[in-house]
């Protein structure tokens, strides 16, 4: 069971809004968004870019952290969807950075592999989106490191040539 409903944080008039898929554990006891091993690897990736969490938005697709720290069922995810469409419509971001493959399939309503997902900015419902590997699957198989500093630096550039 829950503790702590897990909102986002950061920049309310953030260009870029950061979408995990949901909470772990760490982020569950303290309610904020990644904050574990993994929200220090995200750290480390925004400040390589020239960002912190005070320049962005920070959230998850689920706002609850799933049992187990499974992968969240379907109808959690109709449950949380219009909660983070009203944080988009007010945050109004330009580029989204999208963290996984759960998220990139929830957002962009596919099913396709992060492969043939990350590399490219994609347009999607009036925003840029550009997704890249989890900051966990990044801990788990650090050979992805190189990808995602390709996906970050391809951010940063967009976010200089557009913002």
């Amino acid at each position: 069971m829950r503790k702590n409903f897990v909102f986002g944080e950061g920049n309310p008039e953030a260009a870029i809004v950061v979408i995990g898929e949901a909470p772990g554990a760490e982020e569950d006891m303290q309610g904020r968004p990644f904050v574990g091993r993994s929200g220090k690897l995200l750290d480390k990736i925004l400040e390589a870019i020239g960002f912190s969490r005070k320049d962005v938005f920070i959230c998850n697709i689920i706002k609850c952290r799933p049992p187990e720290n499974r992968n969240p069922h379907p109808d959690e995810i109709e449950s949380c969807m219009p909660w983070l469409g009203m944080q988009l419509e007010i945050i109004k971001p330009k580029i989204l950075l999208l963290l996984g493959r759960v998220a990139a399939n929830t957002i962009l309503d596919n099913r396709q592999s992060m492969g043939s997902l990350r590399g490219r900015i994609i347009r999607w419902n009036n925003y840029d989106v550009i997704v890249t590997y989890h900051p966990a699957a990044l801990l788990r198989n650090p050979n992805w490191k190189r990808h995602c500093w390709e996906d970050v630096k391809m951010l940063r550039h967009h976010f200089d040539k557009t913002c």
